[in-house]
């Protein structure tokens, strides 16, 4: 299976964990760190129970987090101001 463009992916709904990574300019462990937290939301189909973001919700919530990190805002502080909303 050939890797998708950036263009494709920009054009997709949902998104895998390496393609949300790459959309956003962050690591793909970056996206998985935030996934095992609660902070990005995703969904799982299938077998593998592989996950798969809302490209457009998971993008801002991404970069909302990124945001507060730059701000000083810590790991607890972040999960209890966008857990809590």
């Amino acid at each position: 299976m050939r890797k998708r463009t950036i263009d494709e992916i920009q054009k997709r709904e949902l998104l895998k964990m390496s393609e949300l990574a790459e959309l956003n300019g962050v690591r793909y462990s970056t996206v998985k760190f935030y996934s095992e937290l609660g902070l990005l939301p995703f969904e799982q189909h299938g077998k593998r129970l592989a996950k798969h973001y809302p490209a457009k919700e998971a993008s801002q919530r991404l970069k909302e987090i990124l945001r507060l990190r730059e701000k000083g805002q810590t790991i607890p502080d972040i999960i209890n101001l966008i857990i809590k909303k």
